[in-house]
């Protein structure tokens, strides 16, 4: 007799379907890697289990580089189909309303740069004049504003480059009182004998001399002057006249 066929349903007992899982699963890498080695093609596999780990197998050194060409493949195969009429249809409305769109554009840019100016009438002329006004003012107040921006920025830089001279001013001027040499004393006013510390004259008194200290002073004849000698009657010397 043949076997009967087996029913594929979940293994309810939790353990028993964590036994069956890690069998299959191995069996499953198995075959991958067979697969991969045999017929030589690239093979991804990625697996998770019920908990949410995560098991996977590439026969490249990346699988990115798989996962990246499967991307590629799908997106060249939507690609690859062709649309029906009614698509082709809308398809080309959208792309005539597109291009309409951009040549109003361009004769609208042409028109502010002032060319092609002769098909247009009095009222688009003055549309056209107030749509230039308009942008004028505006282009002006931006540049005013730009400005105003710059001119706040330069002042801000100048009362940094202040603070930071005035900073480096006060540096110096320590550094300066730092080295400059110690001044000289006053210069001191030699004391005299007779004055003391003070510098004020004191009486000074000089201490008792024996006798023998002073001596008489004897008048000599030798050391009288000459003109007691000379007789004013005579003529004076030969050294006199």
């Amino acid at each position: 007799m043949g076997r009967g066929k087996v029913v594929l349903q979940r293994i309810e007992n939790k353990i028993s379907r964590q036994v069956t899982f890690a069998k299959r699963r191995n069996g499953l890498l198995k075959k991958a890697y067979e697969l991969s080695i045999l017929c030589d093609a690239e093979v991804a596999l990625v697996l998770f289990s019920h908990a949410g780990r995560l098991y996977q197998f590439s026969s490249s050194s990346n699988m990115l580089k798989t996962l990246e060409r499967y991307q590629r493949h799908i997106f060249a195969s939507q690609d690859a189909v062709v649309p029906t009429s009614d698509e082709m249809q809308n398809n080309y409305l959208e792309y005539m309303e597109l291009k309409a769109r951009v040549e109003v554009l361009q004769h609208s840019q042409r028109n502010l740069l002032g060319d092609d100016l002769a098909p247009l009438n009095t009222s688009e002329l003055d549309q056209l004049e107030s749509q230039v006004g308009k942008t004028l003012r505006q282009i002006r107040s931006r540049k005013t504003q730009v400005l105003l921006d710059e001119l706040c920025d330069l002042k801000r830089k100048e009362h940094m480059l202040e603070d930071a001279n005035l900073t480096l001013k006060r540096k110096l001027d320590e550094m300066e009182v730092d080295a400059a040499p110690p001044p000289p004393p006053p210069p001191q006013q030699q004391q005299l004998p007779w004055q003391n510390d003070h510098g004020v004259a004191v009486p000074s008194y000089a201490p008792p001399q024996p006798d023998h200290f002073f001596q008489a002073l004897e008048c000599s004849p030798s050391l009288q002057p000459a003109f007691r000698c000379m007789d004013v009657n005579q003529p004076p010397p030969a050294w006199m006249a």
